[in-house]
């Protein structure tokens, strides 16, 4: 049975995450306020993100699977997670590459198979690093069940061992510095789908006094977070941002609201496409005009619009005369 909470919830997260890739590596000049709220919404957005995917897969019952079953498991994973990982990641790299003839591109790749090498070993140069969730969100789902089995189905365990995994520090490699770094939000996920009613009758007993402080953190951060380590900003506004936003999707005049349950549904195709149709717009409008100053918002708006409206017309008119595609991207 579907939550529409938790679809609402992805509906939020998913726009805050086209908002986020609005600049990529080259901030537009004289415009001052939209990297600070870049630098509060980037320290929640991906936690609160894989807080949502950690309880979908313990509702799901991925979380206990037995080892019979870890094969259809990770045959699943594979297919709905890392196949449009490799197959987006190649049109990207293919496509930066060809756009780059023509228009400015954001990191366009020195060659295709550079670009795949670095799209799947040095994510950091990676021209298609805004795929990471899904190789990332792979990993965890197919390593949840098996600490699980190995820890007797103590979940209390699982998350130990995700928070342990914040203290390594492992290389960029092979996506191992985001596994740890968003393991513990994947399994507070799980561990809150595990209370079920527990947790959302706390959250929404507490729901003000969650969102002021919420709203606190944005705005330290957006004033003055760039002063502190970016893994302490994630870790203490990621693990507040979970309740207080999931709280907020919940409140009863934005469930009467269909809005955010739309976008939610369309959060893969959304999640996989964004950065394509922002690209070719910002591509196409820098050659009429510069983003800098007070062009800049005219231009975050065309690009939001692109992000989010462009892979929901796609699915809508291309996607769904092709029943492969379309389920890979349901």
């Amino acid at each position: 049975m579907r939550r529409l909470d938790i679809d609402r919830a992805k509906g939020l997260a998913i726009t805050l995450v086209v908002f986020g890739h609005i600049v990529a590596r080259q901030d537009p000049a004289h415009v001052h306020w939209y990297q600070p709220l870049r630098r509060a919404v980037y320290a929640f957005h991906m936690p609160f993100f894989f807080y949502l995917s950690g309880m979908v897969s313990f509702l799901a019952g991925h979380v206990r699977v037995l080892p019979a079953g870890w094969a259809r498991l990770a045959a699943s994973r594979v297919r709905r997670l890392l196949v449009p990982f490799v197959l987006m990641g190649t049109l990207i790299i293919a496509g930066k590459m060809l756009a780059a003839r023509f228009m400015f591109v954001d990191n366009a790749p020195r060659s295709l198979l550079a670009g795949l090498i670095d799209l799947v070993w040095n994510p950091a140069r990676s021209p298609a690093y805004s795929l990471w969730y899904l190789a990332v969100l792979c990993a965890l789902s197919l390593m949840t069940p098996m600490l699980a089995w190995i820890l007797r189905g103590r979940l209390v365990l699982v998350i130990v061992v995700f928070a342990a995994l914040e203290l390594a520090n492992p290389p960029w490699h092979l996506y191992l510095a985001d596994f740890c770094r968003y393991g513990l939000f994947y399994g507070l996920g799980i561990g809150a789908g595990a209370l079920g009613t527990r947790w959302t009758g706390w959250i929404d007993h507490w729901r003000w006094p969650l969102l002021a402080l919420f709203a606190t953190g944005f705005a330290a951060i957006a004033l003055a977070g760039h002063r502190w380590p970016f893994d302490a900003r994630l870790l203490v506004f990621g693990v507040l941002a979970m309740p207080a936003l999931h709280s907020l999707v919940r409140i009863s005049w934005l469930s009467s609201d269909r809005t955010l349950v739309t976008i939610g549904r369309y959060s893969l195709m959304i999640y996989l496409f964004n950065t394509i149709f922002i690209g070719l717009t910002k591509g196409l409008l820098l050659h009429v005009t510069s983003w800098n100053g007070d062009h800049f918002p005219a231009f975050f708006a065309a690009l939001m619009l692109a992000g989010m409206l462009g892979p929901i017309m796609l699915k809508r008119t291309v996607l769904r005369a092709f029943p492969p595609l379309d389920r890979m991207t349901e």
